[in-house]
């Protein structure tokens, strides 16, 4: 095993703690923003929201028995020649975790209250409001701090194995 799969799994939770500090950092700008009725680009303030995708830069080789009747035999290169047909390198997508491809706005149309007195209604009296769910925003914040706390055990749990794995040597 080269030294570098030693630490896969630690990289995966990080970039999962990494996306998911991002998330519940544009939940708290959501949340912050959800009465700005005006900002620099006009108009109001739009829900922000991260794209995460699989972050499937390793594909990682590996060696499959081709022939079922070998295994459990075990040799090296002196002692026997392994013919070339008996394995194949198989190329696997294996995830290196998750990345944000894009952070977006939310399309959907602004909340219209009737205002007449407020200093951004339109002229029927209507004022546009960001289109931010506070409780919605309260609910994806749960389920990101649930996300972070299940790659910060599953880091703890990689180290513990990486540690053990030292004892042994």
């Amino acid at each position: 095993m080269a030294m570098v799969q030693l630490f896969t799994g630690l990289n995966i939770s990080a970039s999962g703690l990494r996306a998911m500090r991002l998330k519940q950092n544009l939940i708290a700008s959501n949340i912050a923003n959800a009465e700005t009725t005006r900002t620099a680009e006009g108009g109001p303030y739009k829900r922000q929201m991260a794209i995460l995708q699989a972050d499937s830069k390793e594909i990682q080789p590996r060696l499959v028995i081709a022939d079922p009747s070998m295994v459990g035999r075990t040799t090296n290169g002196r002692h026997l020649a392994i013919p070339s047909d008996l394995f194949q390198v198989q190329k696997d997508g294996v995830g290196s975790g998750v990345q944000v491809q894009r952070i977006a706005e939310d399309q959907t149309p602004p909340r219209l209250v009737f205002d007449p007195s407020h200093p951004d209604a339109n002229p029927e009296g209507y004022v546009a409001y960001p289109n931010v769910n506070v409780v919605q925003e309260m609910v994806d914040l749960i389920s990101t701090t649930r996300a972070y706390e299940a790659n910060t055990t599953a880091m703890g749990s990689a180290k513990a194995m990486l540690s053990k794995a030292l004892e042994i040597a």
